[in-house]
């Protein structure tokens, strides 16, 4: 009887430790609300950095919402709904330029070039750019960057976007691919998966690369406001050293090893077609592979957004890019 008692006092005793340590484990881990754009392949190291759990081990449990827009992805940044927002760079320039006392600052970026190409109808052998003369030409939404890189591209070519072809710009992000599927247009700005998939299924023909077109951008950015980062500078610093690790895992990796990762996020999308979108942006220099936002790069963006008539004025680089957390993350 002695003895079963000492027994069990002795696994309390070992419990309370083990229980203690649980808790506080628990206590350590940080939620933090992301709001994406989009959900896209595009997106990759994102998905990687959840899947193979280096937000995990830097403590953060990543609460990941679809946002679907870039006008309503900022919102739901800016009304307290999401911590940090993955997001085209434009966004926080038009923020900023709007007035503001909380800006909205960029801290790591996830992709370097456009992720769209230009699909025709009609199979296309040998193609140059000036057969889009006298086209119609279905783009993408009004002062968001594919349109901006899209109209880029086009006057980078002779073509003038708006007396050149008839542009069609004013169908929604989500019915885009169904409004070419369904008749419109002669070409079509897509990103993948659906530019693979309409190939595969013979609805259209990759014929060009705006991302290859358009060199390097801050194309889409980890962004917060302002007052989260001087509040939270551990969580931002953890956050970026997780992403930093997922662009080193995806820069080491082939097309079939990441997607392979990424599958969960895309199970309506065969796996094929995933390694083949990988694959793309993987030979194009999509992804980046540091979370750095240079100057060049952020030159690059305005002059874009000025090209296409969209930029309110120049921002310094250093007014709303933030590029500490990633220098510290790729230091170490």
């Amino acid at each position: 009887m002695k003895k079963t008692a000492i027994v069990s006092l002795f696994l309390f005793l070992l419990i309370i430790p083990l229980a203690a340590c649980n808790q506080q484990a628990n206590k350590e881990i940080k939620k933090v609300r992301v709001a994406e754009v989009t959900r896209s392949i595009f997106y990759a190291p994102q998905y990687v950095a959840i899947a193979k759990g280096f937000f995990k081990e830097e403590g953060l449990h990543v609460e990941l919402a679809t946002t679907w827009g870039g006008d309503k992805t900022m919102t739901t940044l800016l009304s307290g709904g999401a911590d940090i927002a993955l997001v085209g760079s434009e966004t926080s320039i038009y923020v900023y330029s709007q007035g503001t006392n909380d800006p909205v600052i960029n801290f790591a970026q996830l992709t370097q070039t456009d992720g769209t190409f230009l699909v025709s109808r009609e199979k296309i052998e040998n193609f140059t750019w000036d057969q889009l003369k006298g086209s119609t030409f279905l783009g993408q939404r009004k002062g968001g960057m594919p349109q901006m890189v899209g109209e880029f591209v086009l006057k980078k070519h002779g073509i003038d976007p708006h007396k050149d072809v008839k542009l069609i710009q004013n169908v929604d992000f989500a019915n885009i691919a169904n409004a070419f599927a369904s008749g419109t247009g002669d070409f079509v700005q897509l990103f993948e998966p659906t530019a693979s998939i309409f190939e595969q299924e013979g609805k259209g023909y990759i014929i060009a690369s705006f991302g290859t077109e358009s060199g390097h951008v801050p194309y889409t950015t980890f962004m917060t406001k302002q007052s989260f980062i001087r509040n939270n500078k551990d969580t931002i610093e953890k956050f970026t050293r997780a992403i930093y690790r997922a662009q080193q895992w995806v820069e080491s990796h082939n097309a079939a090893e990441i997607a392979q990762a990424i599958q969960p996020y895309f199970k309506d999308t065969d796996l094929s077609i995933i390694e083949k979108v990988v694959d793309r942006y993987k030979s194009q220099g999509t992804y980046a592979t540091n979370p750095i936002l240079d100057k060049e790069e952020w030159n690059n963006l305005q002059n874009i957004m000025s090209e296409a008539g969209e930029l309110p004025k120049h921002i310094d680089h250093k007014t709303l890019v933030d590029n500490s957390f990633a220098e510290k993350a790729m230091a170490k």
